[in-house]
């Protein structure tokens, strides 16, 4: 099992932070034209799965799969959005992403001064924190790839 990437993006669509480990394959396009078809993407399916779901959904959208891959998203209520591509061995990681959130995004971002609410984050404490988390879960495999 392994992390491939993870995104945060602002509740109007800026890309805060991107990170990739074991990521194999690039999508072919500049970061910021692919972190705009990220967003779309995640615009269009929560409210696609707002709407078409038989059911009352309170979480709503939280992850999708394809035959390579496993999109995991949390959304914050201010609006700040988690995203996880991980491989299609791990299961349900919403309380990670809330960890990521509370632990680390707010930690050292939210109670920093120096770091802007609306700007991709430039704080190396934040970026070393997140890697450490990340390196350290169950399933972050430091040989895929």
């Amino acid at each position: 099992m392994t992390v491939h990437n993870l995104y945060l993006f602002d509740r109007n669509g800026v890309c805060l932070h991107y990170s990739e480990w074991h990521r194999k394959k690039q999508a072919g396009i500049s970061k910021e034209e692919e972190f705009k078809l990220m967003y779309g993407m995640l615009f269009s399916m929560r409210s696609f799965v707002g709407k078409m779901s038989p059911v009352d959904m309170k979480d709503g959208f939280l992850a999708f799969q394809t035959s390579k891959y496993k999109l995991h998203y949390y959304e914050t209520p201010s609006g700040l959005k988690v995203v996880m591509n991980t491989d299609l061995g791990v299961g349900n990681i919403r309380d990670v992403l809330h960890q990521i959130y509370s632990n680390i995004y707010v930690e050292f971002v939210v109670k920093n001064p120096l770091c802007s609410m609306s700007e991709p984050i430039q704080s190396e404490l934040f970026r070393a924190k997140l890697d450490g988390f990340i390196r350290g879960l169950p399933f972050f495999s430091a040989r895929a790839g």
